[in-house]
């Protein structure tokens, strides 16, 4: 067999970093992790290429090359996506698609030969096995949830390595924590599953042996789903690769604000390598949070509690979403205060909406509220149900919080508070390259000649070169950021 496994386009959006990776010559921000697991699933003899449109072109002739194509796909990539299935329908190439939007939403999608629904794991062998017997099946689905210790390593060299900025690797599936707008626990269930340590640093090692140097986003859902195994097994033995291996990778995950109560693991995470985390603050209206579930977000300082991760060596990159039923008059007020003092400068503010399946999702659908599909897109100020608020203030209110957490002023001072706060680990510097000192000459360019706010970008070039060396890539590569959020707040 011929498999072509097709990651489509995202539009340039919050998470892309489209306009901030290009001053470093990448294509994208990450890759398809998932269907580089999936071509592993697949037989050895078969024949795979893949083909990401956010860092190639898809071909006529990659797609009649191919046997079957392979399709994933998130939300946000939907019209991408429907655009490939039309061009494999047209040129006859039989189309199985799963992930998450495949999942939720199979019964609405057209053209699809075979659908590999929930964690593939499971299903994909079952239609492998029918494929071989010959009559496979449309719809392939499960309700159990697979060991995930069986899980092969990703196929790598799938990849244009060259055209990311990262690359994405997994140890665990699921959350605890059961968020009422979040399909993490209806996709993956509430008990964490994890790979086992060794099974994780054969990834580390085959990522290493395939020539990646850099940043390694682990995107688990929640990192610190079980603390024990995290504290006990798993950093202690990348501490120990890290240091054997001489720090070739620097770590990025998500995990929960609970994190902070626990000091030696966020000393452990530092150790390891981890310098970055993304924190699901959501709201810094209690009624809020109660409302949405977000239990592990109340009864604390969260502001505190941000402040101690950014002691620890680790930057927070903070959600918030607004939109709440329970949200009061001053909410934008509250929300721009919240993310002023708290030094997080990577902050995505999006209108809360219901993905399809979620405990939000089935409450509004009986109260009879929702609207329309979401698009997937955090910022691009949709919103798929009737709110509380007036819809107008709340859409007006929301475009004042993004112009003013992002308006060059508000965003470098932001920059500012947070190196005076953040506090590496020894092995959490930057090494000096040829792409980081071509960034640097590209920001002087535009960010210090011809971008809106430049008097600030040299006032941050300046504080951190003098006070703050050791974080001076890092001011320069949040400098970087602000522009990509900048060019995208223009287009809500």
């Amino acid at each position: 067999m011929n498999i072509l496994l097709v990651n489509p386009e995202t539009p340039h959006t919050f998470w892309s970093f489209h306009h901030a990776v290009k001053f470093i010559a990448k294509k994208s921000s990450e890759p398809p992790l998932g269907l580089i697991t999936i071509a592993a699933m697949l037989p050895r003899q078969w024949s795979k290429k893949l083909i990401d449109m956010n860092v190639s072109d898809l071909q006529d002739e990659h797609i009649l090359w191919a046997d079957y194509l392979f399709l994933t796909g998130m939300n946000i990539q939907r019209k991408s996506f429907e655009d490939v299935v039309t061009r494999a329908n047209r040129l006859n190439t039989p189309v199985v698609a799963g992930g998450p939007m495949v999942t939720t939403d199979h019964n609405e999608i057209p053209g699809i030969d075979h659908f590999i629904l929930n964690e593939a794991e499971i299903t994909l062998p079952q239609w492998l096995n029918d494929l071989q017997d010959g009559h496979p099946e449309h719809v392939y689905a499960t309700g159990a949830y697979p060991d995930i210790t069986q899980t092969p390593a990703p196929l790598w060299h799938l990849l244009e390595t060259k055209k990311y900025a990262t690359i994405s690797i997994q140890y665990s599936r699921g959350c605890p924590y059961d968020c009422e707008f979040c399909s993490i626990t209806m996709l993956n269930g509430r008990r964490p599953r994890t790979k086992g340590v060794e099974q994780f640093l054969h990834e580390l090692d085959t990522l290493y042996v395939n020539g990646w140097r850099g940043s390694v986003f682990i995107v688990d859902d929640n990192f610190i789903g079980n603390k024990r195994k995290i504290k006990q097994e798993l950093l202690p033995a990348i501490i120990t690769w890290s240091e054997k291996h001489k720090h070739p990778f620097s770590f990025a995950t998500e995990v929960s604000i609970n994190l902070a109560d626990d000091t030696e693991l966020m000393r452990l995470m530092a150790k390891a390598g981890f310098d970055h985390t993304f924190v699901g603050i959501e709201s810094p209206n209690s009624a809020s949070l109660q409302e949405c579930g977000k239990a592990q977000n109340l009864k604390r300082d969260m502001l505190s509690s941000v402040k101690k991760m950014h002691s620890s060596g680790l930057r927070v990159s903070g959600g918030f979403i607004i939109g709440f039923d329970n949200d009061p008059a001053d909410i934008f007020e509250q929300q721009i205060d919240f993310i002023r003092n708290s030094g997080i400068v990577t902050a995505m503010i999006g209108l809360l909406n219901a993905p399809t399946g979620t405990r939000l999702f089935q409450r509004l659908k009986k109260e009879n509220r929702l609207i329309n599909k979401i698009t997937g897109d955090n910022m691009d100020g949709s919103i798929n149900f009737v709110p509380k608020m007036n819809k107008q203030k709340l859409t007006d209110g929301y475009k004042k919080v993004l112009e003013t957490i992002y308006h060059p002023k508000a965003y470098y001072e932001r920059v500012k508070q947070f190196l005076k706060d953040y506090q590496p680990h020894f092995s959490q510097t930057e090494r000096i390259s040829w792409e980081g000192i071509k960034a640097l000459i590209k920001s002087f360019w535009i960010l210090g000649i011809f971008a809106k706010g430049k008097r600030y970008y040299w006032q941050l070039f300046f504080l951190s070169l003098f006070r703050y060396p050791q974080k001076f890539p890092l001011a320069i590569t949040l400098a970087i950021y602000g522009f990509h959020f900048r060019e995208v707040v223009k287009t809500v």
